[in-house]
């Protein structure tokens, strides 16, 4: 089953807190199969009612936003969870024909 928040699966809860917050975009994946930790392997199964197939959350945003992000991911996964950060030298993103982004590396001190 879902990790839950409130009783909403944590990365719908995600998703739907990042939104209202104003971040740059978010977007959840299910994994097919996976494991953590000395827990069995877990995922769909076929005539399986129930789904518990992994899921990850990844959001996009700005340097200088990201710790509203944080917030957000911190409160929803203080129980259960696993937060994870990697900063994306460049980004692009197109959509309804509107370029936003480029491809020029950016530099960054860690």
């Amino acid at each position: 089953s879902s990790a839950l928040h409130e009783g909403r699966p944590i990365h719908s809860e995600l998703v739907r807190r990042l939104r209202e917050a104003g971040a740059g975009g978010a977007t959840t994946l299910r994994g097919v199969w996976g494991f953590h930790g000395g827990h069995e392997p877990h995922g769909d199964r076929l005539l399986q009612l129930r789904r518990r197939a992994p899921a990850m959350t990844i959001a996009v945003e700005r340097p200088d936003r990201l710790a509203k992000c944080f917030e957000i991911a911190d409160e929803l996964t203080a129980e259960r969870g696993l937060v994870t950060t990697e900063m994306v030298p460049a980004v692009m993103a197109l959509a309804a024909g509107e370029r936003r982004g480029g491809l020029r590396l950016a530099s960054h001190d860690y």
